[in-house]
Parts: C-alpha cells; sequence; structure tokens
C-alpha cells in the first residue's frame, strides 16, 4: 500500500510538472490574445516637437578594442546633437583608440573592473556634465541614426526606462542566424506582447536607456559580480511600480555568435545568469499577489520561464513519456506545440526576419545541441569568459536609414 502511494504521489508530481511546462509553452499565445483584447494606444507618435534629453552614451569594452572605432563612427553619425559618448576600456590597451571629436571621451579604469556596473559607475562618476539621460551601448554594436529620437518617443511619454531593440549586424553563419532567430522570438514575447499587455519589456543588456536618477538609484548601492546585472535592474525598477518600456524603432546593431565555441560560452553565461537570478521571480510574484500589480504579475512568469531550448527539450520528453503513461496528455503537447510554431513565426513575420534566417532553422536541433552543452558549463560559466569574444572579420549588415 505504502508502494501504491508513493506512485501515486509520483505521478501526481509529473503530471503538475507538465502544467507548468505546457503553460509556458503555451503562454506566449495567450500574451498576444491579451494585446488583441488590450487595445493598447499607439506611441510611435509622429511628434514635431519632441524634448530633445541630454544623452550619455555609455560603450562598454573588455578585452578587446577591435570593435570601438567602429560603434563610435556609428554614434557619431546620430541624427541628433545633445549627447555625449563615454568609452569605458576595461582592461584593455587604449594606445589605438584617438578621438578628435570632443563628444568622445576615452576612460581606462586604473583597476580591472570586470563588471558592467562598475564600469557604468566609472562613467557616471566622470560625467563631464549633469546628463538627464544615459543609454548602454555594447562595444561590438552599430546604432540607427534615428536611435536617440526613438528612445525619445518614450521618454515623452513619461517612462523612466526605455528598452530598443537588438537586430543582428552579421548573419554570415547558421549559427549567428540562429542566434537572431531565438533573439526574435524572445523580442517579440518578452519585449513587444509584455509591453502591449499592459506589462514591461524585459531588458537585454544594451541598447537600453535611463533617466540617469532612477538608474542609480536603482544599482548605486548594489554590489553586482558576473552577468546578469540587466536582470537585477529590471527587478528593481518593477520592484518600485516601474514600468520599462519597449522602443521597437530604437534599433541597434548587435553582433551575433559565428562560431559554436562563442556560442556555449555565451550561452553557459545566460543559463548560469538564470538559475542565479531565478528566485527573483518568485519574489515578484509573490510582491505581484500583494500588490495586485498586472506588470509584475506578467513580468514574474516571464522571470520563472526556463531557456527555450530547456523549454523544447521538456516539452518533448513529457510528451514522449505520455506516450506509454499519459496518452490522454499527448492533445495537450500537440496543442501547445501549434501554438509555440504560431507564435514563433509571428514574431519572425512582425519583425521582418531575412530569408537566411528561415532556411537556418533546419539547423536547430544541432544549436540546440550546442545549448545542451553549454548548460554543463553552466555552473563555471564566469570563469570561462566574462565577455563574448567575437569573429571582427564577419560581414557587417548595412546600418538602413
Amino acid at each position: 500500500m505504502i508502494i501504491c502511494a508513493v506512485m501515486n504521489w509520483f505521478y501526481i508530481l509529473i503530471v503538475i510538472l507538465q502544467v507548468l511546462v505546457g503553460f509556458y509553452l503555451a503562454y506566449p499565445f495567450i500574451l498576444y490574445l491579451i494585446t488583441l483584447l488590450n487595445k493598447k494606444k499607439d506611441y510611435d507618435y509622429k511628434g514635431s516637437n519632441s524634448y530633445a534629453g541630454d544623452y550619455a552614451i555609455i560603450v562598454t569594452a573588455y578585452e578587446q578594442t577591435d570593435l570601438i572605432p567602429s560603434v563610435v563612427d556609428s554614434l557619431l553619425k546620430l541624427n541628433y546633437e545633445n549627447y555625449l559618448v563615454y568609452v569605458v576600456a576595461d582592461n584593455c590597451d587604449i594606445s589605438s583608440l584617438s578621438f578628435s571629436d570632443p563628444r568622445i571621451t576615452v576612460l581606462r579604469p586604473e583597476q580591472i573592473l570586470a563588471s558592467n556596473t562598475k564600469s557604468h559607475f566609472y562613467a557616471i562618476d566622470r560625467f563631464k556634465r549633469a546628463h538627464e539621460r544615459l543609454t548602454i551601448i555594447d562595444s561590438d554594436n552599430l546604432v540607427h541614426p534615428e536611435y536617440l529620437h526613438e528612445l525619445n518617443k518614450l521618454f515623452d511619454q513619461g517612462y523612466l526606462a526605455v528598452q530598443g531593440v537588438r537586430e543582428a549586424k552579421n548573419l554570415n553563419s547558421q549559427y549567428a542566424c540562429l542566434d537572431e532567430a531565438g533573439d526574435i522570438y524572445y523580442r517579440f514575447i518578452d519585449r513587444k506582447l509584455l509591453f502591449d499587455a499592459g506589462s514591461s519589456a524585459s531588458l537585454a543588456g544594451s541598447g537600453m536607456a535611463f533617466t540617469t536618477a532612477i538608474y542609480k538609484d536603482c544599482l548605486q548601492v548594489l554590489e553586482i559580480s558576473g552577468a546578469g546585472f540587466d536582470k537585477i535592474l529590471q527587478f528593481e525598477l518593477l520592484r518600485r511600480g516601474l514600468k520599462i518600456a519597449f522602443a521597437e524603432k530604437a534599433i541597434v546593431y548587435d553582433e551575433k555568435t559565428a562560431k559554436s565555441e562563442q556560442l556555449i560560452k555565451q550561452r553557459a553565461r545566460w543559463i548560469n545568469t538564470w538559475f542565479k537570478f531565478f528566485l527573483l521571480g518568485i519574489r515578484m510574484n509573490l510582491m505581484a499577489f500583494g500588490t495586485l500589480s498586472r506588470n509584475q504579475f506578467f513580468f514574474s512568469l516571464m522571470l520563472l520561464r526556463p531557456p527555450l531550448f530547456m523549454l523544447l527539450m521538456l516539452s518533448g520528453l513529457f510528451a514522449l513519456l505520455d506516450i506509454f503513461f499519459f496518452p490522454s496528455l499527448l492533445i495537450g503537447w500537440i496543442t501547445g506545440g501549434i501554438l509555440f510554431i504560431i507564435i514563433f513565426f509571428l514574431g519572425l513575420r512582425y519583425f521582418k526576419a531575412r530569408d537566411e534566417i528561415y532556411k537556418s532553422l533546419q539547423n536547430a536541433p544541432r544549436f540546440i545541441y550546442f545549448q545542451v552543452l553549454a548548460l554543463l558549463k553552466a555552473n563555471k560559466a564566469n570563469e570561462i569568459s566574462v565577455a563574448t569574444k567575437h569573429d571582427y572579420r564577419s560581414n557587417i549588415t548595412d546600418i538602413k536609414p
């Protein structure tokens, strides 16, 4: 009888786990339906009197400076006047970095920081003037000429934090194309759909902007090591009852992983970050029930969701298990799989994915395999690498005017 009771509890546990995984497979479609009902007003208005806020553009680099001239060149081509650029070259040789434009300041910390937030505050402490807003750019990014104008449209609406779009600047390998496909999926569900559903867009590490005051208020007293400062920052913003806006036309062009070794190291850091900050999702979920905040509730569900490759693997594993033990649940996995595919391709269509991205999907199983390898190395991710090192011979996508 004891064995039967244990088996019954085991079966119940398996069913509960399947319901949780199945929910996350269908959750993006639920968000999509909510956005259709929400009738959110259009924030992409054409205002000729937009306030030209004063921006500090912080460019962070760690060990490598190869692409700093390119990102600085794109920043100098911004269709905007009221900004200064601060390049923080942490643990870098800056002897080859020389810029005649007075808007560019190159800073080299005396001691190795190996931390995004420490680099940001190193720049903040050395601002040449009291900038109202700051935006964070990676050294491997390029910036669209209208980037700051597009951010202004959301700041003009009263938002204190805005996330833009990180679009691929290189699609020169199958890995880069698959990387961009996954990024488009997350961009669609974790930024556009979440924001349109009345919650906040998730932060992406770069291509994001804040009022200087709120950035300092959220992070100045926190000691953050390793990857994931954006996870803590978005938690602090929502804890204060704020919403992170999504500016889908504020574009930075991001270098995608072109080699398997890069992919494994990068994903190991990202997976490590998810496990490291999982408790933040639980805290926000409990907080949402106390405040009855739609913003916090929807966002907490996103924080608790496992990485996409883990979600797909668990779904496949449970579906296989149900063939033998719970055949009545198979219809749920078939439905969830269909809903996932619908949302995935809706995202690709909405953000106008290029043909190379669609063609690369046939290699998705191999891409997932490399992420499984990354999972096995996740516990030592920050020892393996601090930042992704890219192959700078990759082809660069032209910036669209």
